[in-house]
């Protein structure tokens, strides 16, 4: 059954909604839907940069947003809802045996083929049913003009915040998709800074009911909110 938005939005099936409509005030960086994300282009089925989310997920995270705002704080979303085409998408490219150097800037320390062996890339994702959410924080008083340039060789995800490709974001001690022990939500070679970022999202997210992956400090999800894969594409807002 299609669910009908609020006034003006595109209906989607299966309970999802355009977090922009729930509240648009949680900002978005949603990369696979361009070449900015470890794979170097658009995947499959991100024809628009648009969060989308089961309408569950969306309250709970606009009631984190809400929480977040006395500190000039803010959620920003770097992906959510994933197509299942995109998910065997990221799975061909890991299987392709070819690789740049500005894709090993997102897995410096081992070959993209051990993604799987090392439980960063499954054939199966969470993000398809709607319940998984990636994303990070940004402090509304900090200068947020840095931004990525396509032609310029950045450090590696692991490497200090002004010399890895800039994101708008707090300094979480990776960049976002760093598949790397340093990128574990617990990692002990970050800084006292670092870790208080960290445990600032895990303590919002973790409030509303949202449980972390451990080898992903940027990723949770919300027990009971999925259910089935979904495959259509995420499609621009309609008005």
């Amino acid at each position: 059954m299609a669910l009908a938005s609020p006034a003006g939005a595109q209906a989607l099936p299966g309970g999802f909604v355009l977090l922009r409509d729930i509240d648009p005030s949680i900002l978005q960086d949603i990369g696979y839907a361009g070449p900015n994300n470890f794979v170097g282009r658009r995947l499959a089925g991100y024809e628009a940069a648009e969060c989308v989310v089961k309408r569950e997920v969306g309250m709970a995270l606009k009631r984190i947003q809400q929480g977040l705002a006395s500190q000039k704080l803010s959620l920003k979303m770097l992906d959510c809802y994933r197509p299942e085409r995109a998910v065997h998408d990221m799975v061909a490219w890991a299987r392709s045996g070819r690789e740049t150097p500005a894709e090993r800037r997102y897995h410096p320390g081992f070959s993209k083929a051990d993604l799987f062996r090392l439980g960063y890339i499954a054939e199966h994702s969470g993000h398809s049913t709607g319940a998984a959410v990636d994303l990070t924080l940004v402090d509304l008083k900090a200068d947020p003009s840095a931004a990525f340039d396509p032609d310029r060789a950045y450090a590696d995800c692991t490497a200090s915040v002004d010399a890895r490709a800039p994101e708008g974001s707090v300094d979480m001690g990776t960049g976002y998709d760093c598949s790397d022990p340093k990128a574990h939500t617990a990692a002990v070679s970050i800084t006292a800074a670092q870790r208080r970022w960290r445990n600032l999202l895990l303590s919002a997210m973790g409030r509303q009911g949202f449980v972390n992956y451990s080898k992903e400090w940027w990723h949770f999800s919300l027990p009971g909110a999925g259910g089935a894969a979904y495959d259509f594409p995420i499609t621009a807002r309609h008005n």
